[in-house]
């Protein structure tokens, strides 16, 4: 598990990136592109940016290549935003999990809309609130 140190160093850098993205980069493939997290190696030398977009897998595609063509002015940005002992190499990946997250919402949806599954305050208490708790 991370450190706390190291949890605060990569949202500094999710964050600079994140802002550096908004201000620094005018390329239209990043419209809409979410930085999600950040993982910075133990050495300082690497870190992995998990990003999402709104869009089809040819979307990602054109994502990536634009995170790779605009990766020397988002390095420069982060020097200039986060005090490190080295500038990491970064290096882009999708995040998976928010599409994940859609298809399993979607699939849910589905299944209520079928009468397969059950409504979704079927563990609300007749109040309206859910009690979590096996006693009560």
């Amino acid at each position: 598990m991370a450190s706390s140190r190291m949890r605060k160093l990569n949202e500094s850098v999710r964050e600079a990136l994140a802002e550096a993205l908004l201000e620094d980069v005018a390329d239209p493939r990043l419209a809409l592109v979410t930085i999600t997290s950040v993982v910075v190696s133990p050495d300082l030398r690497h870190a992995a940016v998990y990003v999402t977009a709104h869009g089809d897998v040819s979307r990602y595609a054109d994502v990536l290549a634009g995170l790779d063509s605009a990766k020397r002015r988002l390095r420069k940005a982060l020097a200039q935003r986060v005090s490190m002992k080295y500038l990491p190499e970064l290096a882009f990946r999708l995040d998976e999990s928010v599409d994940e997250g859609m298809r399993i919402a979607r699939a849910i949806a589905e299944e209520r809309a079928a009468g397969r599954a059950p409504a979704e305050d079927a563990a609300a208490d007749p109040n309206g609130s859910f009690s979590g708790r096996a006693d009560a």
